[in-house]
């Protein structure tokens, strides 16, 4: 497997949380927003292009996130499941 590749298993994973398949574009902002949520807590406008903008107002409308640049917030259940791609995605068990 290489690192960051959307699985088979992956894509089960979002379906069964999300309710939804998630794209490569949003596989790979899952790091950066797990980075965030550990450390500023703070998206910084810089390091996103418009279509990882769009990808957050969707986790937003979904109830996933809040807030963003002034503050990111995230549910627990979201955590877990993007630890759980993660893990799936990144991580050579």
């Amino acid at each position: 497997m290489a690192r960051g590749m959307l699985t088979d298993n992956a894509k089960d994973i979002s379906r069964s949380f999300l309710d939804r398949e998630i794209t490569c574009r949003e596989l790979r902002l899952y790091p950066y927003l797990d980075f965030t949520i550990k450390n500023s807590q703070r998206i910084d406008p810089n390091k996103i292009n418009s279509e990882e903008r769009k990808i957050l107002s969707v986790l937003r409308a979904e109830g996933h996130i809040e807030g963003g640049a002034s503050g990111l917030s995230m549910t627990r259940e979201f955590y877990d499941y993007m630890q759980d791609i993660l893990f799936e995605t990144c991580v050579d068990a």
